[in-house]
């Protein structure tokens, strides 16, 4: 299989790909662009059902609006670049770094919300497709985007925001035609996870937080977040003081200034606005945990913290290509210390 996700893979990883794929003619690449674009119209019409009710797509979409905060990064690496599109507040244009070589220089627009969008921009903006999957409007916004284009939206029984990963690619792939392509940047991308947790064997058994420092407190999340879920897909795992406060009705559980030490373990990721943060000075109780004592508190970047967060086929390789290295290495102090 080869995707733009391989960018991300390491040279020893990819050589074999880069050879095959040098050794092509541009015929060979033309007949492939005619055969994907066979394949995609024999898909249609498609029928998606969501919570909304049944969505059918009668042919291939050129015009896609993204209203789902990670849906365009699926869009994109399905090859389609949307006309519209939301996103988190961390980037300018909704979009991370890991999606600027999809782009290239094409025209975006930022749609100002994922819940209540701007119905006029969305009209303007002419779509053959709203796709909504990662995405928190209700029924009485469904029913308005519905006039203005056919719209798929999260799954029957599924809170906003809360499709995984591997579901949410498989529906928006589905949607455009690219069913088979959709199952093939899951397994590329499980591929990539599966191989960091390879090279870094030390990884297993170890425990780790991600928090966010908020209102006097930290957020720590759990296992059912996507933050959560980036470290034990590594392997790592939540301390047990964390996951004995987790009822089951949020993605994080809030951990008081005074109770940092249901944090201690073997790593501690932060999130944070500031990339230079120094947890201790804010709350000098930190400095009696051996994770801070063993230099194994990571800041991450503003692009690391969307990478997780946006947890999609294209953020995944960014956050493993630029994680895992400040990973091992923090863990590996410990080992020192």
């Amino acid at each position: 299989m080869h995707s733009r996700l391989s960018r991300f893979l390491r040279p020893s990883i990819i050589g074999v790909a880069v050879v095959a794929l040098l050794a092509g003619c541009t015929s060979t690449a033309d007949e492939a662009d005619t055969n994907s674009t066979s394949a995609e119209n024999a898909a249609f019409p498609v029928s998606i059902e969501h919570e909304f009710g049944t969505t059918t797509i009668e042919s291939a979409p050129e015009r896609v609006v993204t209203l789902g905060v990670t849906d365009a990064d699926i869009v994109l690496a399905l090859g389609t670049v949307p006309v519209g599109n939301t996103g988190y507040t961390f980037f300018e244009n909704g979009l991370g770094p890991w999606t600027d070589d999809l782009v290239g220089d094409q025209e975006l627009t930022l749609i100002d919300s994922d819940s209540t969008p701007d119905l006029e921009q969305v009209a303007a903006l002419e779509p053959d497709l709203i796709i909504g999957v990662s995405a928190g409007f209700d029924d009485v916004v469904y029913e308005q985007l519905s006039d203005i284009a056919p719209v798929v939206a999260r799954p029957s029984g599924t809170a906003a925001y809360a499709v995984d990963r591997e579901e949410a690619t498989n529906i928006v792939a589905t949607a455009m035609g690219q069913a088979e392509k959709g199952r093939e940047l899951n397994e590329e991308t499980n591929a990539l996870i599966e191989a960091a947790r390879e090279e870094n064997p030390s990884f297993a058994g170890k425990t780790g937080t991600v928090i966010l420092p908020y209102q006097g407190k930290y957020g720590a999340y759990l296992p059912g977040d996507a933050r959560g879920q980036f470290l034990e897909s590594l392997g790592i795992t939540l301390p047990e003081a964390i996951l004995s406060r987790d009822t089951g009705d949020s993605f994080f559980v809030d951990v008081p200034a005074e109770s940092v030490a249901d944090v201690e373990g073997d790593l501690l990721l932060v999130l944070s606005n500031d990339e230079n943060l120094d947890i201790t000075a804010e709350n000098p109780l930190f400095e009696t945990l051996n994770v801070v004592q063993n230099d194994a508190v990571i800041v991450a970047t503003i692009e690391e913290r969307g990478a997780i967060t946006y947890n999609s086929v294209l953020s995944v390789p960014f956050a493993l290509d630029h994680l895992v290295p400040r990973f091992a290495e923090a863990l590996s102090q410990k080992q020192l210390n």
